[in-house]
């Protein structure tokens, strides 16, 4: 299951030009970065799993809405095996019409995927869970807490949606920039895990 993908800001998106541009071009710098990481991720997944669970110690039976990594996205796999092994329930995005937040669907290793939109797979069935914990996917964040995704605007309207959910982005730390360009829309990060520590944000 990948993160929804899309690098044409949602009808929805109100920035003024001069932002919608600089979000192109950090997005477009970002995602040719995080492309040439190649054998330096090796081995990133686990650590960020380390760092994840030291420092982000999650109540028991708390919700985990994750993702399945694809592309150059660093790998969380490693931390959604250990959140199971806990028993913390997962779940993985599917992703609606533009306009509307994520929905998530109740999810364990070894069950079946379905192809979903922007070339993600969901998981099968109907029914639906509440995410207590957000795990958010980014191409860029800033010590602030900023963060730029893929420009569809789908994290941002899941977390305005789901304001009591603890969010947690994760990245690399190469993704760390100055500065992200940030709208009204925009929602922040209290924290970023990566392979090399858990940053807490800014903001």
């Amino acid at each position: 299951m990948a993160a929804p993908h899309s690098l044409s800001p949602s009808p929805a998106e109100t920035d003024p030009p001069e932002l919608a541009a600089a979000k192109v071009a950090l997005r477009q710098a970002a995602l040719a970065g995080r492309a040439a990481f190649g054998p330096a991720a090796r081995g990133a997944g686990e650590a960020l799993a380390a760092e994840a669970l030291r420092e982000c110690p999650l109540a028991a039976g708390a919700c985990v809405g994750g993702f399945w990594p694809m592309g150059d996205e660093i790998d969380i796999r490693p931390l959604l095996r250990a959140l199971a092994a806990a028993e913390a329930p997962l779940g993985l995005p599917v992703t609606p019409r533009r306009g509307l937040p994520l929905l998530f669907r109740p999810w364990r290793f070894g069950e079946a995927l379905l192809p979903g939109r922007f070339g993600t797979s969901v998981p099968a069935g109907e029914a639906e869970v509440m995410p207590e914990v957000l795990l958010v996917p980014l191409l860029a964040f800033d010590r602030r807490g900023a963060r730029l995704g893929y420009g569809g605007g789908y994290y941002d309207r899941t977390l305005a949606a789901l304001p009591g959910a603890r969010a947690i982005g994760v990245a690399y730390a190469a993704q760390e920039v100055p500065a992200v360009p940030t709208g009204p829309h925009d929602q922040p990060l209290p924290g970023i895990a990566t392979e090399a520590g858990f940053i807490r944000t800014e903001r």
